[in-house]
């Protein structure tokens, strides 16, 4: 289930939308040693310590559609920006998206009405599946902190050297330095 020249996901969990029940189906999982240090890897991370999560999945009528709800609990290691050092912290994350069959082209003669207002088109539905656990790790990285700091690390910037002894620089001494060579 993965595009040609891709590995496939670290963390997959393709679930065959033809072998869904009609209501509401719900599943739990939780990502193995192996496949979080691969994610590790991936989102950057100096350790990825647990990650689970709970789904359920949702046909909507006869449209093919399926909306996928799921909350993921994750354990991350992540490097300070400014230190270095590594910080623990614990990310959890709601998230809902809309799947449709690829084939599925929207406009005014279709049966059902569907307005995706402040809401994502939907993603399509590749050879048959969804598959969950990649739509838990890009929710993952979207919300890791993309600058983690340590408590009270401040970023100090190097101190700038004046180039005249006035302490002004001068941009035209360095072009008439470089136009006497």
């Amino acid at each position: 289930m993965h595009s040609e020249g891709f590995p496939p996901p670290e963390f997959s969990r393709p679930v065959p939308v033809d072998q869904l029940p009609s209501k509401v189906s719900r599943r739990s999982i939780e990502a193995e040693p192996g496949e979080r240090a691969a994610l590790a890897e991936r989102l950057g991370l100096v350790e990825l310590t647990a990650l689970s999560a709970k789904i359920e999945l949702e046909p909507l009528a006869r449209s093919g559609f399926i909306r996928v709800n799921g909350r993921l609990t994750a354990r991350v290691v992540q490097s300070c920006v400014v230190t270095l050092a590594p910080l623990a912290a614990v990310v959890e994350e709601e998230f809902e998206l809309t799947f449709a069959p690829p084939e599925a082209v929207l406009d005014e003669s279709d049966e059902i009405e569907v307005s995706w207002g402040q809401q994502d088109p939907p993603d399509p539905i590749v050879d048959g599946c969804i598959d969950i656990g990649e739509v838990v790790v890009e929710h993952l990285a979207l919300a890791l902190d993309p600058f983690p700091r340590a408590p009270g690390a401040a970023f100090q910037p190097p101190p700038e050297e004046p180039e005249s002894p006035d302490g002004r620089v001068n941009p035209f001494a360095v072009l008439s330095s470089l136009r006497q060579k």
